[in-house]
């Protein structure tokens, strides 16, 4: 299911630039879901090649003279810079369409809710707190002895209600090195359990991580909420951007490894726990790595959206020419970078799991 939603959220993009080069009259010669090799091909009526690669990593489009300086009839070198400014953000702009239509969609059926601060219109938002759930448990501990499971809604420990996270915390602290009865549910079935606790700290003590839920719901006010939501939380991921690279400078990239994850971790870790979690949580993750796919690809980054109009932007800037061989050597420099930072993460994805 991963793969599935990242290869859509890419392939929208692509089709976003593929759209807007089509309309400024720009030649799209081929629109590839996944890369070579090819395994099935259709002309369409309007000369594109539609074609459907083995590689299921994402997709791609190739138009005519895709290079600043083409000059032909329909090359994309040959239209003006707003038209070149519009191909080039038209596929973060998908990326930010994508999230804000699911981020409505989950506004009207209940959208996590996650930061303290965020967006909701006054006098239509509902907000409502699911009960304390295991999100992890640590082998050898009372939780997982006693049978818990993550996913679990903890409802009363030892005869009190557990209304949040820090009564439920409240509660262990009480009665540790107690056996006590904690009542849980369990796909929409009530359990009881006696658990005889540690005494240790709160992990140690119960052996399980713990969380609550949010969630906003709208009614008119859903498309507003999406939009804004989408904004909100593109600001949030430019502020860790930010972070990340201050993170860098300061402690190298070991630190910032920790909480970075690549593909491997996204398809092996992340997108399996929201599945496991619900089609909620997973519309949320899609709508949250589509907001990162849309940020990440206006980065002045050679090879990336950003990087090839801050590119043509500077060059133009310079009132220098920028030559097919000249955008070769930056998009090829921007390209090895890129790849080095996959190859990094993808390792530190690989030894999270060994």
């Amino acid at each position: 299911m991963g793969l599935i939603i990242l290869v859509f959220l890419v392939v929208m993009h692509e089709l976003g630039h593929a759209i807007q080069a089509y309309k400024s009259g720009v030649v799209v010669e081929e629109f590839g879901v996944g890369f070579p090799p090819m395994a099935l091909k259709k002309k369409l009526k309007n000369g594109i090649l539609l074609t459907l690669n083995w590689l299921p990593l994402g997709g791609f489009v190739k138009l005519q003279g895709e290079y600043d300086s083409a000059d032909e009839k329909g090359d994309y070198g040959s239209v003006s810079f707003w038209k070149k400014t519009k191909i080039l953000l038209a596929g973060v702009t998908i990326n930010w369409v994508v999230a804000a239509v699911l981020l409505t969609v989950l506004s009207l059926t209940g959208l996590p809710k996650i930061l303290d601060n965020q967006i909701t219109v006054p006098g239509d938002a509902v907000i409502t707190v699911k009960p304390v759930e295991i999100t992890s448990l640590v082998d050898n501990y009372p939780a997982k002895k006693a049978g818990l499971k993550v996913g679990d809604s903890i409802t009363k420990f030892a005869g009190q209600a557990a209304t949040t996270t820090d009564r439920l915390n409240e509660l262990i602290k009480q009665n540790a090195g107690k056996t006590v009865v904690l009542s849980y549910i369990r796909n929409d079935l009530k359990h009881d359990v006696n658990i005889t606790l540690g005494e240790k700290t709160i992990d140690g003590i119960l052996g399980a991580g713990l969380g609550q839920r949010e969630f906003i719901k709208a009614t008119w006010s859903a498309p507003i909420v999406g939009v804004a939501t989408t904004a909100q939380f593109s600001w949030e991921t430019i502020k860790s951007l930010g972070d990340l690279f201050s993170d860098i400078s300061s402690s190298g990239l070991k630190k910032v490894g920790e909480s970075v994850a690549g593909p491997i971790g996204i398809l092996g870790t992340i997108f399996p726990a929201a599945t496991q979690a619900g089609p909620t949580q997973l519309i949320f993750l899609t709508a949250i790595i589509s907001i990162s796919l849309a940020i990440m690809n206006i980065l002045p980054i050679p090879s990336l959206d950003g990087g090839r109009w801050f590119t043509m932007v500077a060059f133009k800037i310079l009132k220098k020419k920028l030559t097919k061989e000249r955008e070769e050597k930056i998009q090829t420099v921007g390209f090895l970078i890129l790849m080095a930072l996959v190859i990094l993460v993808t390792f530190n994805d690989i030894t999270k799991l060994f």
